[in-house]
């Protein structure tokens, strides 16, 4: 569900199975540990030549008849002063030693000056009627994007907000770090803003806030505690002065966490009104004819020009599958407000585009790579509807509603295309030409708009934002992305396949210097995801320069349970089929090797939220074929993730542990179960946020407590902790630092002679 055209995060986020047993510990080494203090260093830790020992304190669960021993549970529970305290030892320990390592701090000027180099980053472009363009701005000498508009690509710059003048209404909120800009969405007309503020990148705890667009003032328009906490945001309604939001429940004290994303709602907001008093429009128990699953997120669309209000029940980031309903857009807060059902969660639908009364379906089902229906809004009838775009090779990715078209971006083999498709009864589908090949972003079009907004990337060439105009058939620069003195770079592009223990050929992107010799001595990091149907898409930054470099080269294996080739690949890589992943990652690793690339001793391997998954299993499954890891804040307790305030809304994806099937599949999918003692692991740096609401910080520090007790290897394994940011990791306060600090311990551990520490 995009909001227009976006760059990725600047931080790269990115087996055979076992016989199904339970770990077994030995009970006398457990008792000797029981009565031990939480962690046995001194509280000067960061001096101690190893990091804080937790005791081990077993717990131990049956399932299906399989008991399972849970040595760090109690971890679970971060307000633990004890937990706290381990944590906090853990992360000075572990800044201690990425401090001492020998060309960190040339490798933070090389990457500050590389990512600096770019003026500015520009992101999530709106076009509105008008000639408006609204948009994010990363400035280089900031770590906040800030918001701006102009009219017309050569218009003067105007300044809106930057995150950091808003005052949250919530005094909690203030301890978490640095404001961001999670969403925002313009009215009509230009002349307000909804923009979702959150404090220290802590997702449900953002905060809306409406903005004169013409002074920046806040208006007394302010929505507290988890508005549009989903991070998609706010729909005007044609008026100008009211919109839709959704809205997380407020829990009674003491609610378990798992409550907090159950039984969200959709509300209308009225200008000037009070928001305690709004009124619920669509999701849990809201409309009686309606049984809502209290899982799903309930969402609403107002389309531009349409008579139509689009509704949406589904689990955005982890089932692509949605059920739809419209209703007329004149009747939302009225009593006789009723919902028609469009398509239901078993239909395959993933998005719908709406232009006057027509609806435009982008759906998976009998078609893994998608197809688009379509259908009226004042009858929909998903059965008989017509099929504009029929499966093909392609991928069908996204669509998106201009005045004149809809348009329609496809990957084909990992290149962005376009389709033109003129309204009207027999229109010819067209294929627009595109600048240059790479990464296609469809920005979703105004409806009173001709054309459309699109951004260009690619592994070795830095983004551009286009204005397609269908008058003159031509992609016109926009220029409201600066350009770089590196956006083309001096290194070299192979995508080859690396085949996997079953024989899929897997994709595989590699990067690296020009000349750079095949002789398996580049230090290599592999970066891999694999979940939800994700694709990992090309995406330039000038500061990766500062790693090709080093001789390093950059490999991104595009693993089963991405979206690579539509939903057949996703389904490949998903609940019961998730050892698909990691072993796809591990014949990536093993491809490398073989070409030469690269050799163990020089391979990183690096995987982040639901890659955690990849990574850690990698690394427990052929701990051999790895020197490093790097884990950002990723997921390794599966058996215990949906006991988290996040942890339900993904059981469509990875299972739960209530049915036994259910049970078997994480079992084997989870990385802290699958560590085992007395094992060389590889060194391992494992980053988390204190504020992630989406993969709870205790998943990575009992995956530290468990490595750091379980290697033989004498290599590090070290807990990062930022306590300003949360899941998207976006308010560290020095980004170029902290790339620079899991560079050098790949660096290091890699082998590279300018980052080796002096023996003592």
């Amino acid at each position: 569900m995009g909001e227009g055209v976006t760059s990725q995060p600047s931080v790269v986020c990115l087996m055979r199975i076992k016989s199904f047993v339970a770990s077994v510990f030995c009970v006398a080494v457990l008792s000797a540990a029981l009565t031990a203090p939480l962690w046995s260093q001194s509280a000067d830790s960061a001096s101690s030549s190893s990091p804080p020992v937790a005791p081990v304190r077993p717990l131990t669960d049956e399932y299906f008849g399989a008991k399972v021993v849970d040595p760090y549970r109690y971890m679970e529970n971060l307000k633990d002063p004890e937990v706290q305290s381990w944590m906090k030892a853990q992360n000075d320990y572990t800044r201690a030693v990425l401090a001492k390592i020998p060309g960190r701090e040339k490798l933070v000027a090389r990457i500050t000056e590389l990512d600096r180099s770019v003026p500015a980053l520009v992101s999530n472009v709106h076009r509105l009627q008008g000639n408006l363009y609204f948009y994010l701005k990363l400035r280089s000498t900031e770590d906040v994007r800030e918001l701006y508009v102009r009219e017309g690509f050569d218009g003067p710059e105007r300044f809106i907000i930057n995150p950091a003048q808003i005052k949250l209404e919530i005094a909690e909120n203030e301890k978490k770090g640095k404001n961001a800009i999670q969403y925002f969405s313009p009215s009509p007309d230009g002349r307000l803003i909804a923009v979702g503020i959150a404090p220290g990148s802590s997702e449900p705890d953002v905060e809306l806030h409406v903005i004169e667009t013409a002074t920046g003032r806040q208006t007394a328009d302010i929505i507290l505690g988890g508005a549009c906490a989903d991070g998609l945001p706010p729909n005007w309604l044609p008026d100008n002065h009211s919109f839709v939001y959704g809205r997380l429940q407020k829990l009674a004290s003491g609610a378990p966490a798992t409550e907090v994303w159950k039984k969200y709602k959709t509300y209308l907001h009225v200008l000037g009104t009070d928001p305690e008093k709004d009124q619920p429009v669509f999701g849990y128990g809201v409309v009686t004819s309606i049984d809502v699953d209290p899982s799903l997120i309930a969402t609403v669309q107002t389309p531009l020009g349409s008579r139509f209000a689009l509704g949406s029940l589904g689990s955005p980031g982890v089932s692509a599958n949605s059920a739809f309903y419209v209703a007329p857009v004149a009747s939302i807060g009225q009593s006789n407000l009723e919902w028609r059902k469009v398509a239901d969660i078993s239909d395959g639908v993933t998005s719908i585009a709406v232009h006057g009364d027509d609806l435009y379906v982008l759906t998976c089902k009998d078609a893994p790579r998608y197809k688009i229906l379509h259908t009226d809004a004042r009858k929909p009838d998903i059965a008989s509807a017509e099929v504009i775009i029929p499966p093909s090779e392609s991928v069908i990715a996204s669509i998106s509603a201009a005045q004149d078209a809809l348009y329609v971006r496809l990957i084909d083999g990992g290149i962005g295309r376009m389709l033109r498709i003129p309204y009207g009864a027999k229109a010819q589908v067209e294929s627009v030409a595109l600048p240059f090949e790479g990464s296609l972003d469809l920005a979703d079009s105004d409806p009173r708009v001709q054309g459309t907004l699109f951004s260009i990337t690619s592994w070795i060439k830095a983004t551009t934002i286009f204005a397609y105009d269908p008058k003159t058939k031509t992609a016109t620069n926009t220029r409201l992305q600066p350009t770089g003195p590196h956006d083309n770079p001096d290194v070299e592009l192979a995508d080859v396949k690396a085949r996997s223990y079953d024989g899929t050929q897997v994709p595989l992107t590699i990067i690296r210097p020009k000349g750079s010799k095949l002789d398996g001595s580049n230090p290599t990091w592999l970066l891999g995801y694999g979940a939800y149907g994700n694709s990992i898409d090309p995406i330039f930054q000038p500061w990766l320069l500062a790693w090709y470099e080093k001789g390093g080269v950059l490999a991104i294996c595009h693993v089963r349970g991405g979206g690579e080739y539509g939903e057949e690949w996703h389904l490949a890589g998903k609940g019961p089929t998730k050892p698909n992943t990691w072993r796809d990652f591990i014949a990536c690793a093993e491809s490398l090797i073989n070409q030469k690339y690269t050799s163990p001793a020089r391979l990183a391997g690096w995987g982040g939220s639901a890659g955690g998954i990849l990574i850690g299993r990698a690394i427990t499954e052929r701990p051999d074929l790895f020197a490093a890891a790097v884990d950002q804040v990723g997921i390794s307790d599966l058996l215990r993730s949906e006991t988290s305030a996040n942890g339900e809304t993904n059981i469509p994806e990875f299972g739960s542990t209530k049915t036994e099937e259910g049970f078997k599949a994480l079992y084997v999918m989870s990385p802290y179960e699958h560590v085992k003692d007395k094992t060389s692991y590889p060194a391992v740096l494992l980053e988390t946020g204190i504020n992630d609401a989406v993969i709870d910080p205790w998943h990575l520090a009992k995956m530290a407590a468990r490595l750091q007790a379980a290697t033989t290897s004498g290599k590090p394994v070290l807990l990062r902790i930022d306590y300003a940011s949360g899941h998207n990791m976006t308010a560290e306060t020095n980004f170029s630092e902290a790339t620079a600090e899991a560079w050098s311990f790949l660096l290091w551990q890699l082998g590279v002679p300018e980052f080796q520490p002096k023996k003592q």
